[in-house]
C-alpha cells in the first residue's frame, strides 16, 4: 500500500469521519485535517495496538469526526513486518517521511515502541510536527537518565526545540514501583533480574534493580537472556539454586516473557515472577498458559481500564458499549493521546503544524479520561501512575495503583 495515499477501507488504514469514499474533497483539502499513527499491527502486541487504535477513534467519534470545520481523516499505518509481527527501523521511518510529507497531516500518534520513537522522533522533530506517543517509555526520550546516554533526549531533537509528548508515565516510575511492591507487599529480601537485552527491558530491569539496592533488596544476579532461544530451564534451575524471594524479567511478551513464565515451573521455581507493562496483554497469558502464571504479578505504567474504583470506569464502559469487548490497557492512552491534540486543534483553528504544536505542548490542566494532567516542559504528563495487577481467571486483576505525583 501507497502510505501517501488515504484509502477508505476497513482495515488498517480506515479512514474517520468521511462521508464515504465517494465524499467531495477539495483539490486543495482546505477542509481537511488528517491524523495518522504509527504502530506494530500485527504479532503479540496486536491487541494492545486494536485497542490504541480504537482508543483514537473513539476520540475522534467524539467530535462527530470534525474540528475547527474541517472533517477528520485518520489513517492507521503499520510500522511492523508481517513475517516478523515486530517494528522495523526502516517502516517506521517511512511512516515518519510519508507523514512529513503531506502538509494535510497535523499529528503523529506513536510509535508504540520506544526504540522506533528513536528513529521517527528526529524526523518528526525537523517537520515540525507534534509527536504524541501512548505507549512508550523509556525515560532517555525526554530526559537525561544518568548512567544512559548522555546524548539523550538532545539527539532527538535536531531543531534544538522539542515536538514530543506522551500521555502514558515513563520507566522512571515502573521499575522503582515494581521493586517496592516486592518489598512492601511481598516481604521480598532477595531477588534475581532477568532482561531481554533490548532497550525497554534494559531500562526496566535497571531502574528496578537500582531501587532494589536502594530499599535494601539483594540482588542475586542480573543477566540477560537471547529472546530466540526457544527454552530456559537449565538458566531457571541454575537461578532456583540461588534461592530468590522474587524473579524480575524486564522485557516483553514477544522477547521471551512466557517461556521463562514456562520454564519457571519446569524448574522448578515457585517464587513470585514481575514482568513489566510489555506483558500487559492477553497474549501473554494465552502464550504463557494460565497454570504457569498462579505467583505472577504484571506492573502497568499508568491506569488499568479493568480497575473498577478510579476515573476510568466510564471510560472503560463506553468502549465495551462501542466495540463489544472490555478495553486492553492501552486503549484509554490511545483515546487521551487523540483528544490532546483534537483539543489543540480546534484552539488554534486552522492547519499550522506549529502553533498545533506549540498548543499541545504547553497543555495545562487538561480535563481529560485520566484526571486532570499537565505536560511538563520534557513532554511528559504530570500524572506518574503504575498499576499493579495480579494474573487470575485469565485475567489482570489490578491490586493496587501507585501514585509518585
Amino acid at each position: 500500500m501507497d502510505r501517501r495515499k488515504f484509502l477508505c477501507v476497513a482495515g488498517s488504514s480506515a479512514l474517520v469521519g468521511l462521508a464515504g469514499c465517494s465524499g467531495s474533497r477539495s483539490k486543495d483539502n482546505r477542509d481537511v485535517v488528517k491524523l495518522v499513527s504509527s504502530m506494530p499491527r500485527t504479532g503479540t502486541g496486536k491487541g494492545q495496538t486494536d485497542a490504541i487504535v480504537n482508543g483514537i477513534r473513539m476520540a475522534i467519534d467524539d467530535y462527530n469526526g470534525e474540528v475547527a470545520g474541517m472533517r477528520i481523516e485518520y489513517s492507521d499505518w503499520d510500522d511492523a513486518t508481517a513475517g516478523t509481527g515486530k517494528w522495523t527501523a526502516e517502516l517506521e521511518s517511512q511512516n515518519a517521511r510519508n507523514a512529513e510529507n503531506d502538509p494535510d497531516v497535523m499529528a503523529y500518534l506513536g510509535p508504540y515502541n520506544s526504540g522506533a520513537a528513536m528513529v521517527s522522533m528526529p524526523i518528526l522533530n525537523e517537520a515540525r510536527l507534534v509527536q504524541v506517543s501512548p505507549a512508550v517509555t523509556w525515560t532517555g526520550l525526554t530526559k537525561n537518565v544518568p548512567g544512559a546516554d548522555p546524548d539523550e533526549p538532545g539527539k532527538y531533537r535536531p531543531t534544538g526545540k522539542n515536538h514530543f509528548a506522551r500521555v502514558c508515565p515513563n520507566d522512571s516510575t515502573q521499575g522503582p514501583v515494581a521493586a517496592d511492591f516486592a518489598k512492601n507487599n511481598l516481604n521480598v529480601k532477595t531477588a534475581y533480574i532477568l532482561d531481554d537485552k533490548e532497550l525497554y527491558g534494559l531500562g526496566v530491569s535497571g531502574l528496578f534493580e537500582r531501587r532494589c539496592k536502594e530499599i535494601g533488596i539483594q540482588v542475586l544476579g542480573h543477566e540477560s537472556i537471547n529472546p530466540s532461544q526457544q527454552e530456559f530451564t537449565a538458566l531457571l534451575t541454575s537461578i532456583k539454586a540461588k534461592n530468590p524471594d522474587v524473579l524480575f524479567f524486564g522485557g516483553t511478551t514477544a522477547s521471551g516473557a512466557p517461556q521463562v513464565a514456562k520454564d519457571m515451573r519446569n524448574a522448578g521455581l515457585t517464587c513470585p515472577l514481575i514482568v513489566p507493562d510489555g506483558c500487559y496483554e492477553l497474549s501473554f497469558i494465552t502464550s504463557a498458559g494460565e497454570t504457569n502464571l498462579a505467583n505472577c504479578y504484571v506492573t502497568f505504567g499508568g491506569l488499568d481500564p479493568a480497575d473498577t474504583s478510579g476515573p476510568v470506569v466510564a471510560f472503560a464502559e463506553k468502549y465495551k458499549r462501542k466495540y463489544n469487548v472490555p478495553p486492553e490497557s492501552f486503549a484509554i492512552y490511545g483515546y487521551e493521546a487523540a483528544n490532546v491534540v483534537l483539543a489543540a486543534i480546534k484552539k488554534v483553528g486552522k492547519k499550522d503544524r506549529e502553533a498545533i504544536l506549540t498548543e499541545v505542548l504547553k497543555t495545562k490542566d487538561f480535563e481529560g479520561v485520566l484526571g486532570k494532567w499537565s505536560f511538563d516542559p520534557s513532554g511528559d504528563i504530570s500524572l506518574q501512575q503504575s498499576t499493579i495487577s495480579k494474573i487470575e481467571g485469565g485475567k489482570f486483576k489490578p491490586v493496587a495503583v501507585i501514585n509518585l505525583t
